[in-house]
């Protein structure tokens, strides 16, 4: 039997981002479960994320993931990935397919965007302790870049505010005495980390890292930006995460 799937989705996002994403594996006989990370659901106030750590994300997937027959593959996207990863230092899971993730702790950033982002939220005052609303011009340009103009506004739309204190300790691990997000070690499971060839979000070279880090295989995808589960071309990402599922299924 095909080992069930959680796909786990980036800040400022649901579980909306994988609904194209997932009919793939379906088809292939996975259960595919897509929960919205704490406080993401449709209609959450935004005080439902204030005070939300990493390691609370993590602590929930990581639930799910123990109450599957079997353990599951996590598929990632962005902070989704490391919060996968997270997740499975707790939980057993049979593997990891991470999009574009955000790196751990320790794995500097190695793009202009990354700098930028990190240090922008510092410009909000004590943002750790907010909700901190969607930058949509930035999801615009750095995100969703590759999508047709009618593709875009649906997603914008559904954007949701983030737990400061999730982006304080993702975007900004050197000020965190906690090293929340410290991996300790490689993955505990087979993992393969893609990326996209023009993504300025978490570019080639900071994936790179994080797969090293890690002990993950790298995959670089020709062409593509931030949004692998749904920009042009996220077909042929699906299609790659399933075969990589089953040859280490095989195996």
């Amino acid at each position: 039997m095909a080992a069930p799937v959680i796909m786990v989705h980036g800040a400022f996002c649901g579980d909306w981002t994988f609904k194209a994403f997932e009919a793939p594996f379906i088809a292939a006989g996975h259960a595919v479960h897509r929960p919205a990370l704490r406080g993401h659901g449709p209609g959450e106030a935004p005080s439902a994320v204030v005070g939300v750590s990493m390691l609370d994300y993590a602590a929930d997937i990581a639930e799910l993931c123990r109450n599957q027959a079997e353990p599951p593959v996590l598929v990632g996207h962005s902070m989704g990935g490391l919060v996968s990863l997270l997740a499975a230092r707790r939980a057993p899971v049979a593997g990891l397919v991470l999009l574009a993730p955000s790196p751990p702790w320790g794995v500097a950033g190695w793009s202009l965007e990354e700098g930028v982002t990190a240090f922008g939220l510092h410009l909000m005052g004590p943002f750790w302790s907010q909700a901190v609303t969607p930058d949509r011009n930035l999801m615009l340009r750095y995100s969703l870049d590759r999508l047709a103009p009618g593709a875009r506004r649906p997603i914008l739309e559904r954007l949701c505010p983030e737990s400061g204190r999730a982006l304080w300790e993702t975007l900004n691990w050197w000020l965190d005495p906690m090293m929340t997000t410290s991996l300790g070690g490689q993955a505990t499971a087979p993992a393969l980390v893609m990326v996209g060839e023009k993504d300025v979000v978490h570019p080639p070279a900071t994936a790179r890292l994080t797969a090293s880090r890690i002990g993950a295989e790298l995959e670089v995808q020709p062409q593509m930006s931030h949004w692998l589960p749904g920009e042009p071309g996220w077909e042929a990402v699906a299609g790659r995460a399933l075969t990589w599922i089953q040859a280490r299924a095989a195996s």
